[in-house]
């Protein structure tokens, strides 16, 4: 409990020495949204936490920055306050505080794990004999039948599900907002148009964000856009193929030239590229901008990432060969770790911060009005 109050004393007092300064009110959302307010809550911070960037622009900025006795630094602050949220709305808590204490070793031994269950159902099933074989023609099912694999990822799924809208509640309920504020179609068009585009990342004056020596570039930008559409690619192709079978009744394997195998191939490259890059740019940041605490969470979820991306491309590749059986197993042991993961790592923060733009767009909007 000190240890969180001390943190939340730190942003506040950066925050107080920003809104009388406001030498950064240009610089990204936060500012404005910081100068609307006189006074700090917990809650408040938090917002504002989640809807920082970490773009590092004001840290490079700041003439009150270490080594100033003031040691004003944004962006480290709103990165601890940030983890921190994530375990507070985290729902069931439990499953929060494991991963957040081995973030990357928790994540791998549950990939390991799945896979190893995987492989004793297979073996129960027909025999692991199976895994090496090429008489299942490059059929999935063969190994492991459709109604099992929809019933097993379908209710990790729905957990899942439950698990994200659960913390999306705590974190709107604490912003004391209410149900009545999501309601506004003009502020929701633009937080889309803000997420989507990854706005706040092309940094002031459109130069990208901040790195050492306050060189600036686009590349974090550009990488967050391989990951984030190469999953939402990977998904749509799960969707296809979901309606490829039950709608037209249409049964995998599909043609390469299908939406499905188009999308997963287009997913599983951006899966490939763009954790490979965020990852690059994480080890080469200024440690004095982030939370190194934080490190073992966001390596495990773009390792997740990209091993999701390179099974699912491998597993395409070695469909028709005697690899193709231990290739899916892999690849859905894989899978799940990532799903199962999801609401207790860095994925959130896709959800927090999309809430968190849209509430600035709702205090822009009723300042206008």
């Amino acid at each position: 409990m000190q240890k969180i109050e001390a943190l939340i004393e730190e942003t506040r007092n950066n925050m107080t020495i920003c809104n009388a300064c406001r030498y950064c009110e240009g610089f990204c959302p936060v500012f404005p949204a910081m100068e609307r307010r006189r006074a700090f809550t917990p809650e408040d911070l938090k917002y504002l936490a989640n809807l920082c960037h970490n773009c590092g622009e004001c840290y490079y900025a700041c003439q009150y920055a270490p080594p100033h006795e003031f040691a004003v630094n944004v962006p480290q602050s709103m990165a601890k306050l940030r983890a921190e949220s994530y375990r507070d709305y985290a729902w069931p808590g439990l499953l929060a505080k494991l991963f957040d204490r081995n973030g990357l070793l928790a994540a791998l031994a549950l990939a390991v794990g799945v896979t190893l269950l995987l492989l004793i159902a297979i073996g129960l099933n027909g025999g692991l004999s199976a895994l090496v074989t090429t008489q299942h023609g490059g059929d999935f099912y063969a190994l492991m039948p459709h109604n099992v694999m929809v019933v097993t990822f379908g209710s990790v799924s729905l957990f899942v599900l439950l698990a994200l809208v659960m913390g999306m509640v705590r974190f709107w309920r604490e912003s004391g907002e209410g149900v009545a504020g999501l309601h506004d179609a003009l502020s929701w068009r633009q937080a889309l148009k803000e997420t989507f585009s990854l706005k706040h990342l092309h940094g002031q004056n459109e130069v990208g964000c901040t790195y050492p020596d306050a060189y600036h570039s686009h590349w974090r930008r550009r990488f967050h856009h391989f990951t984030f559409y190469g999953f939402m690619l990977s998904f749509a192709a799960t969707v296809t193929g979901t309606i490829y079978h039950y709608v037209f009744g249409w049964q995998a394997p599909y043609d390469f030239t299908s939406l499905p195998k188009l999308f997963g191939t287009l997913g599983g490259i951006g899966l490939l590229i763009g954790p490979a890059g965020l990852l690059y740019l994480k080890l080469v940041r200024d440690p004095d901008t982030a939370d190194v605490r934080q490190m073992g969470m966001d390596v495990a979820f773009i390792a997740l990432l990209w091993l999701t991306g390179f099974t699912g491309l491998a597993l395409m590749l070695l469909r028709e060969t005697s690899a193709m059986g231990v290739m899916l197993v892999v690849h859905l042991g894989v899978v799940m770790a990532l799903f199962i993961t999801m609401p207790y790592g860095k994925f959130v923060h896709g959800f927090y911060r999309l809430l968190a733009v849209y509430r600035n767009a709702l205090e822009r909007n009723r300042a206008g009005r």
